[in-house]
């Protein structure tokens, strides 16, 4: 969880699936739906027509950061409140807005479905409505992701790989899903694949000196230097080219935690340098000082003509699984 929105979580009500006056019993609950990052928006019609429903898709569909072309954090679906009951109350994301008599916030999990992340909020004016969503938005949303991470990694457990060689040769493990292979490996550095109807989407791990990542000020430079050099000499290119960064594009850089550890987290665009090849990648430095070393993780999308989002949620999601010995 990013650490600037630690305190701005502090201020919502938090309704645990456990928590209601000692224990609640869900074993009643049915299983939650819905496909990864969909968002059942409960709010009247005049409301998700006007001024409301502009802030709600002002910060609920912005676009996802690093993506070659915009796409919505969720792909939302409003529907009354008068609608919202039996089925509907099952899908796994749900924002609930409405006017009343009072003015709050309620972050819940597991109230129609299990598991189930919601916001529920309530205002006395549509004004006092927009307020409350601009002050709590960013801590929704990091609920709803880390939720969302939740799911796809459970899913991802269905069918492993099997990767005792890279825990042997690095340290690392991670829960991959079967339908990828190791398209190469060595004493320092991995390849693993899923080949896509058009496309790939790719996992690559090594690691480096502490050394080489010297401080904050210069992080985002020194890691687009490592992958540079090293994946571009590592990733075979047709024709002598090299696999690099996009320089038009800035990346984006975020601190992170996997593990336990302290890690950059760096998201932009990668291309084949002076060939229409390009997409998306999210990379993670994660400090392993112990080893004295950085271990580097990323993810990275080769999918022309197709929606990047959840491909690059499904990496982030392995990503994030990793453990260090």
């Amino acid at each position: 969880m990013k650490p600037f929105l630690i305190a701005m979580i502090s201020l919502l009500t938090f309704i645990s699936c456990n928590e209601t006056n000692g224990k609640r019993d869900t074993s009643y609950l049915s299983k939650s739906v819905g496909n990864i990052n969909s968002l059942q928006v409960i709010i009247a019609n005049d409301l998700w027509n006007g001024t409301v429903g502009e802030e709600i898709r002002n910060e609920f569909a912005a676009p996802v950061d690093g993506l070659p072309q915009e796409e919505p954090l969720y792909s939302m679906n409003q529907m009354p409140p008068a609608t919202y009951t039996d089925f509907a109350r099952k899908y796994r994301l749900f924002l609930h807005a409405t006017i009343g008599t009072e003015n709050k916030v309620n972050l819940v999990h597991d109230l129609y479905a299990k598991p189930q992340t919601g916001a529920i909020i309530t205002a006395t004016s549509e004004e006092k409505l927009i307020e409350l969503l601009k002050e709590n938005h960013e801590a929704i949303i990091d609920a709803f992701h880390t939720s969302e991470i939740k799911e796809r990694q459970k899913r991802t457990r269905v069918s492993l790989l099997e990767l005792d060689s890279i825990e042997n040769q690095l340290g690392v493990t991670l829960k991959i899903p079967s339908a990828y292979r190791i398209a190469k490996a060595n004493d320092d550095f991995y390849w693993i694949r899923k080949d896509l109807k058009s496309g790939t989407t790719n996992i690559i791990v090594y690691d480096v000196p502490l050394s080489m990542i010297s401080s904050d000020s210069t992080a985002v430079g020194d890691i687009i230097k490592i992958r540079d050099s090293i994946g571009g000499k590592q990733l075979p290119v047709e024709d002598d080219s090299q696999f690099i960064t996009e320089e038009a594009y800035a990346p984006y850089l975020f601190n992170a935690e996997i593990d336990g550890k302290f890690a950059y987290e760096t998201k932009g665009i990668w291309e084949v340098k002076d060939e229409f090849m390009s997409g998306p990648f999210i990379n993670y430095a994660v400090r392993d000082e112990k080893n004295n070393r950085y271990v580097i993780l990323e993810g990275f999308s080769y999918a022309p003509s197709v929606s990047k989002r959840d491909l690059q949620f499904e990496l982030e999601s392995i990503l994030l699984s990793t453990k260090l010995k």
